[in-house]
């Protein structure tokens, strides 16, 4: 195997886990309750923020994960 394929194959599991944990962040920085009725959101903005952060960051990993094992 050629250090290019290593690296892309590296690139993509990285990927996902970091995929996996901007997913958890967001999830994890939004609650909403309903008391009496009204509903009430008990979010964390910048949690959420540095989730989608995450998303986008495995995103370009995963791309550049692909483009490794496909390149000649």
């Amino acid at each position: 195997m050629k250090i290019g394929k290593i690296l892309g194959a590296v690139l993509i599991i990285g990927a996902l886990y970091i995929g996996y944990l901007g997913i958890n962040k967001v999830s994890n920085n939004s609650k909403e309750v309903e008391v009496l009725g009204l509903e009430i959101d008990a979010s964390n903005e910048s949690g959420k923020e540095q989730g989608f952060l995450y998303i986008g960051l495995a995103v370009v990993l995963f791309g550049g994960g692909i483009y490794s094992l496909n390149k000649k």
